[in-house]
Order: structure tokens, then C-alpha cells, then sequence
């Protein structure tokens, strides 16, 4: 499926189908990037360590990351499936993922939406043939509304608690990797799991906890920078900045600004959903920098938040920074020559490339070719 802002890949190998999965992944993302960037442009101006604290506007922060970012996904998704039907029903089933877990539920979104509206289109088909004339509306609405509200109960009882346990999961293996002193195979770990939005689930619920408990003892700790480094998103952000698709590079000098300086780092994952492969850049990024922290001796004296440079600065014990910096721009060097590997140094940018390029024709269009645009209605069955 070909979009205003994924490519249009052809083929069918493994490459080809990873492709397709993360072109149709980035298409539920990123023509939602706005809300990423107002929500990112909210949290490090408002939160308590933000520039401008604020209770009254920092209230706005939870119930956007948990709520409304998720639920534009699965609208999205929804849309990317069965038109306008289908993303309707994307975004009631999404509800249910979000009640259903205390964590942002990005990674249900993307699943369930799509899939909620796949089960529509299918009825839809059938019952198509098999309604009366007169009670299109009747028959359409009801459909909508059982299938949703049916995937919103699914969503609830088993979609979150899915996400759950992959999220435990991850973390008891940071955990395991921490105790065998195996810190940099930690990002094997971290960086897969922060490109599905579970990065403050890793953060806060693992890596911070054993970090307050080392920094008693000994006045700092490496841990509070597995994560939060700012240098492997820095890394892959300039990698497409320079080298990715040409229509999305206007969006990256915006997105280095929340991510760096904000610390904003959900911003960078939909780049990396779009490129799966980009995540080798990130992980190489996130083991050079915490080999280079060990070798330094570096560590932070509390959780940074934001995960900024500026942050960094803000935690860094004194007669510290050296090391913490190092830390920061080797993973951002490294991630950044890692992905101008993976994309080809700006050789598959050109709109023509099978496996970069965005398609030339815009949405309406590209919903056409899959065959998803909704078709045309009469006037007494128009919702």
C-alpha cells in the first residue's frame, strides 16, 4: 500500500514484506506527526522540569500521549484499511486498548485499528448484496457499531494486557543484562523497545528504580542514561536529514529540535518505523554510547526529565561532564554512520526508488490503487 508519505514497494522477498510492514506502520504514524510534534512542543515547555512549568497546561500531557495519540493511530489505520468506516471503527477499538493498559498504547493502536477495520470491510461486503433497498444506513451503522464496540471489549481484556507482558518482558531483560554487567547488549533491548513507545515503561519502571538505588551509594549512576540518551535519535535524525527520502526531510530539522533539545524522543520513532533497518543505527548508537560512558566512568546523579542535552547538563555530577558528553556524541556519530549505511547515502532517496521514494500521486489517489477509497454514496445513505 502506497501512501502520501510511504513508498511503494515492489517485490516479494523478506526485504520487500519488511518493507511493506513498516511503510504501512510509518503510514499510520506519520501523517498524525503534527499531533507528535504539539504534544512534544506541550511536554518540554509544561511538565515540572520543562521550561515553563506549568499544573494547569501540563495536565494536557497524560491524557494526550495515553488517549489521543493512540486513538488517531488506530483512526488512521482504520482509514488505511476501509476508508472513512474503517477509521471510525479503528478509533472505537482503540479505546479499548487505552483503558485497558496505564501505558501508551501505541503498538495495540497499530494492530487493532487496522484490524477492526479489515473484520468491517469483510462484513461489509456481505451484507452489501443481502440488504433491502432502504435500509442501507440502518444495516451500515449497526455493523459499524457492533464491530467496533465488540473490538473495543477485545481490545480491553486481551490487546492490553498482551502489550503488558511484552513490556515486563523487555524490562526483565534489561534487568538480567544489567546484573551480568552486559550493559552495552542492553541496547539490543532498549532501543527495539523505545521505537514502540515503550520507552518510559523501560525507563522509569526498570532502569530508573536500580539508578536511584546505585546513585545512593554512589553519588551517580550509568543507568539513567541507557535510555534516555539523546544521542542515537541526534544520529538517526541527521542520517535522514542528509540522506533519507526528500519529501520528509523539511519535517527532520523540527524533529531534531524537540528530540535534542527537548527531549522529546517518541518524535524520532515513526522515522525509524518508516526505515525498519534504521533500528541497527540505533542500537549500534546506544551501545557506543554506554561502552563509552563505562570507559569514562560517567553517570548522572537522577533520572534526566526530558531526556535532553540540556537535562544531561542539568544531572551531570561535577567534574563529570566529559564523559557524559562523549557518551552523547559518539552514539550520535555512530548511529549516524551506521544509517547513512542503510540508506545508501542518499542513493535510494530519489522518488523513483522501489524502496524509498515516496509515491508521486497523493492520498486520494494512492487509496484508490490499494482500494480503499470510499465509494461514492446516494444521498439517502450518507452518514
Amino acid at each position: 500500500m502506497a501512501t502520501a508519505y510511504t513508498p511503494k514497494i515492489t517485490g516479494s522477498g523478506p526485504k520487500a514484506h519488511i518493507q511493506r510492514l513498516g511503510g504501512y506502520l510509518a503510514g499510520m504514524v506519520m501523517p498524525n506527526i503534527g499531533a507528535f510534534i504539539a504534544w512534544g512542543l506541550i511536554t518540554a515547555l509544561f511538565i515540572p522540569t520543562g521550561w515553563l512549568p506549568s499544573k494547569q497546561f501540563g495536565a494536557l500531557v497524560d491524557p494526550t500521549i495515553n488517549m489521543l495519540l493512540p486513538v488517531l493511530i488506530g483512526y488512521t489505520g482504520g482509514r488505511m484499511v476501509h476508508g472513512q468506516r474503517g477509521a471510525v471503527v479503528g478509533a472505537v477499538a482503540t479505546i479499548g486498548v487505552v483503558v485497558g493498559s496505564g501505558i501508551p498504547m501505541f503498538l495495540g493502536a497499530m494492530l487493532l485499528g487496522p484490524l477492526t477495520a479489515y473484520v468491517l470491510k469483510r462484513i461489509d461486503a456481505f451484507t452489501q448484496e443481502k440488504t433491502g433497498a432502504g435500509f442501507e444506513m440502518l444495516v451500515d451503522n449497526f455493523t459499524a457499531g457492533i464491530v467496533g464496540g465488540a473490538a473495543a471489549v477485545f481490545g480491553m481484556w486481551a490487546i492490553g494486557p498482551i502489550v503488558r507482558h511484552v513490556t515486563n518482558v523487555a524490562g526483565n531483560g534489561v534487568e538480567w543484562l544489567i546484573h551480568h554487567h552486559l550493559l552495552p547488549l542492553a541496547s539490543v533491548l532498549i532501543e527495539p523497545a523505545k521505537v514502540l513507545f515503550l520507552n518510559n515503561a523501560v525507563n522509569h519502571g526498570v532502569l530508573g528504580p536500580l539508578g536511584v538505588a546505585e546513585a545512593v551509594k554512589h553519588g551517580k549512576s550509568i543507568l539513567f542514561m541507557l535510555e534516555s540518551n539523546p544521542g542515537p535519535g541526534l544520529g538517526v535524525l541527521l542520517a535522514y536529514l542528509l540522506f533519507g527520502p526528500r519529501s520528509l526531510r523539511p519535517s527532520v530539522p523540527a524533529a531534531i529540535v524537540i528530540q535534542f533539545l527537548g527531549g522529546i524522543h517518541e518524535i524520532y520513532f515513526p522515522y525509524i518505523l518508516m526505515k525498519p533497518r534504521l533500528i541497527l543505527a540505533s542500537m549500534a548508537g546506544g551501545a557506543a554510547g554506554i561502552g563509552t560512558f563505562m570507559v569514562t566512568g560517567a553517570g548522572l546523579v537522577a533520572t534526566p526529565s526530558p531526556g535532553s542535552i540540556f537535562a544531561y547538563a542539568a544531572e551531570t555530577p561535577r567534574g563529570g561532564y566529559v564523559g557524559v558528553f562523549a557518551g552523547v556524541f559518539i552514539a550520535a556519530a555512530v548511529s549516524f554512520a551506521v544509517g547513512s549505511v542503510l540508506l545508501g547515502f542518499g542513493r535510494f532517496a530519489g522518488e523513483a526508488e522501489p524502496d524509498a521514494g515516496p509515491d508521486a500521486s497523493g492520498a486520494e489517489t494512492a487509496d484508490q490503487q490499494a482500494g480503499t477509497a470510499p465509494a461514492p454514496q446516494t444521498a439517502p445513505q450518507e452518514a
